[in-house]
């Protein structure tokens, strides 16, 4: 399964968010109406239990929470809406699947239920390299429903965001022009921990690309009393620094910051002390990348690719998750690069340079990198088949 070409819409600056919001809307205007036609979650779970009495006192505090915290962003998901030409309710529902879930009952939850979207991130910060790289990984419906946002802001800041249709950017990750970018990982709280009607995670991301520092964007993250959890790699090319920032609801924050050891997020929990639903996926991956990562950069790369967990793997390709990119963020490059389809054949669709406000696409020679991600799988074979025969 392979989704179209990736686009990219550069839009601003707007006379106000609304109108940020109703242009990407117009713009993306098939992709969000396919997406919501499409996403079974949507169709078979939110919206029957939207109709519900039971629902309305959750969706009215959400909704009242999230605009008067942030009432910009509030405005360009109405924009959102309106310029795409669809139901505001189906936007809100999906801006809010992660915090309305919890909340419908297992009685009527079907086949269709949720799965946790599983990304996977490798960190590493030491004297010969700094990376970032994480997998993209979600329903498989989300194939061809995602877009880049450049968006431009009256105050002069700039952003990238890779979006998925409908919902505000980014739910996934972004860079901006202060050289702050960040890649997000979902955890799973059980569900005590989980507070109703606190601030939605895709709101707090939204927050994120307009951080002016690391220090403001943990600011950001510790002012939001979020109702679901959430892990936030934080990466900071000017300080040549990564954070990994997990929270939960009830203000809880722990923050640690990636060193020369090499740092895999999958799907739980690893410093902040959170009761947390036992994740066989994740744990897997865990396992795997423990087992494989020795800290050089091919290693870093190599890993996202890989398949042997026929059950488990880290590189996704249905029948449920898949993984719709990888993003490769290189601080000492300053660069941050987007391949998309099967990391065997590496096919890179955007280099973008991260040394000026611009956030320019870079020119680069794309067939000496993918010749490069090429070699990288096949390195990857290799760890394959000396690791066969080794249990975890």
């Amino acid at each position: 399964m392979e989704g179209k070409l990736l686009e990219m819409f550069e839009v601003g600056p707007c006379e106000d968010d609304y109108q940020l919001g109703f242009l990407i809307g117009q713009r993306f205007c098939n992709q969000i109406r396919s997406r919501l036609a499409g996403d079974l979650i949507l169709q078979k779970q939110l919206l029957p239990f939207a109709r519900t009495p039971h629902a309305q006192p959750l969706l009215k505090a959400l909704s009242e929470t999230n605009q008067k915290k942030f009432p910009r962003y509030w405005a360009e998901l109405l924009g959102t809406a309106d310029g795409s030409g669809v139901p505001v309710l189906d936007i809100i529902l999906v801006n809010f699947r992660k915090e309305i879930l919890p909340f419908i009952s297992k009685t009527t939850m079907n086949s269709n239920a949720d799965t946790t979207d599983d990304c996977s991130d490798v960190l590493i910060v030491s004297d010969s390299m700094a990376v970032a790289a994480h997998n993209e990984d979600a329903n498989v419906s989300l194939v061809g429903h995602t877009y880049l946002i450049k968006g431009k802001l009256s105050n002069g800041l700039s952003f990238i965001a890779y979006t998925y249709a409908g919902e505000l950017p980014s739910c996934a990750f972004g860079l901006n022009s202060q050289g702050l970018a960040f890649t997000l990982n979902s955890v799973p709280p059980v569900e005590d921990e989980i507070v109703p009607a606190g601030i939605g995670r895709n709101f707090v991301s939204r927050d994120l690309l307009e951080a002016t520092s690391t220090a403001d964007a943990l600011a950001r993250i510790r002012s939001s009393e979020v109702s679901v959890g959430h892990s936030y790699n934080l990466i900071d090319i000017q300080k040549r620094m990564i954070l990994n920032v997990e929270t939960a609801s009830r203000s809880r924050v722990s923050v640690h910051e990636v060193g020369a050891t090499p740092f895999f997020h999958a799907n739980m929990y690893l410093h902040l002390q959170v009761q947390q639903v036992h994740d066989e996926n994740s744990i897997s991956r865990q396992k795997r990348a423990a087992f494989l990562l020795q800290g050089s950069k091919t290693d870093v790369l190599s890993l996202l690719g890989d398949t042997e967990d026929t059950k488990y793997p880290i590189y996704m390709t249905g029948p449920t998750l898949y993984t719709l990119c990888r993003t490769v963020i290189d601080l000492d490059e300053r660069t941050l690069t987007i391949i998309e389809g099967n990391p065997k054949y590496g096919k890179v669709s955007h280099v973008f340079s991260m040394s000026s406000n611009e956030l320019n696409l870079k020119l680069v020679n794309h067939a000496e990198l993918n010749l490069k991600l090429v070699n990288h799988a096949e390195l990857n074979l290799k760890l394959v088949n000396h690791a066969e025969g080794t249990h975890l």
